[in-house]
């Protein structure tokens, strides 16, 4: 297929969510005391959040994106939509909001995990009402990030959107992140949602918050019990936990020297998106997965380490013991 033709069929995946401008400090030595100046490095000022990381991924994968969210009418809103569409990305679904955009400032520090200083801005106005229909049928695949993080977009209604991703017969891949300070969050959250996506991709802390389960198997075992096709729990740098119909997998974290883990999860879902696209087998498409989400962690920002599909067969051509699985790290029940 010609690039031209390609275009003009138009996007292949719908990134729905939160759209951010990133300010990411270059990792610390430690954090400054009270009133001391410590000097880095240039900062990064970038777009990031769920729907933009997930986007960009998959245009450093080959796949054309669109997205669908919110930003402000200031210049941090362009600065996010100028650097999407520099990436080939659709904004076409972008819309502005008088509030400001979304601002997240990140605070690595070596050898211990990152701070984050938040602002939802314009991101707690986005709803469903503004995916649109046609949109939604005609791409191959729809990602939803972020989701309870974005108070106006409801269950209900969401549901009613993805119901006609569903009838279109477009794939769904749904992510959350989950707030701090929600000791009430239950199945409840996500239970008119599971039956409608085919890949449900919450980390370990998420889906416990959402199962009261702390193991990985059995946190997959009530959200597949709820609905989903498929669900895999992201364990960090113990790797993924993946559950579907009676079978499951163990894999552990792909061997990269991490930089800076920011934007992993997103890029998790993209490298995921990619075996929906081409129609892989569930562990391929995990692995392959597992694979983008830890190039993501590989350089400073959520997406500029992110691998091209030419990186990642280099990188599985490499690592053939961790591509084949060991049978002490892997198990599959029949």
């Amino acid at each position: 297929m010609s690039e031209a033709t390609e275009v003009d069929a138009g996007p292949r995946a719908l990134c729905v969510g939160i759209l951010v401008a990133d300010v990411i400090v270059p990792p610390l030595a430690r954090l400054p005391e009270a009133g001391e100046l410590v000097a880095t490095d240039e900062f990064l000022v970038q777009p990031g959040g769920c729907a933009a990381n997930g986007a960009l991924a998959l245009s450093k994968l080959g796949v054309s994106a669109a997205v669908v969210g919110r930003v402000g009418d200031d210049a941090f809103g362009d600065l996010v939509e100028r650097a999407l569409r520099a990436h080939g990305v659709d904004t076409s679904g972008v819309s502005r909001s008088p509030v400001g955009t979304s601002k997240t400032v990140i605070l690595p520090v070596a050898g211990d995990d990152r701070r984050f200083i938040h602002t939802f801005g314009a991101n707690a106005a986005l709803t469903a009402a503004e995916i649109p229909a046609e949109r939604l049928a005609s791409v191959e695949v729809v990602y939803v990030g972020g989701y309870l993080v974005l108070p106006a977009l409801r269950q209900e209604e969401l549901a009613e959107r993805l119901g006609l991703a569903r009838a279109a017969g477009t794939s769904i891949v749904l992510d959350v992140v989950v707030p701090s300070g929600r000791p009430d969050l239950s199945l409840d959250a996500v239970r008119e949602l599971l039956p409608l996506v085919d890949w449900f991709l919450p980390n370990e802390d998420e889906a416990r918050a959402l199962t009261g389960e702390s193991e990985p198997g059995a946190q997959a075992a009530r959200l597949l019990e709820a609905g989903a096709r498929a669900v895999v729990v992201k364990r960090g740098a113990r790797g993924a936990y993946a559950r579907w119909g009676d079978r499951e997998l163990e894999l552990p974290a792909p061997p990269v020297e991490v930089v800076e883990p920011s934007g992993a999860g997103d890029a998790f879902a993209a490298g995921l998106m990619i075996g929906v696209l081409e129609g892989w087998d569930v562990e391929r498409s995990v692995r392959f997965a597992s694979v983008i989400g830890a190039s993501a962690c590989t350089a400073v920002g959520c997406w500029a380490g992110v691998f091209d599909r030419e990186d990642a067969d280099r990188f599985l051509a490499k690592h053939p013991e961790w591509a084949r699985g060991a049978p002490d790290s892997e198990k599959m029940r029949a």
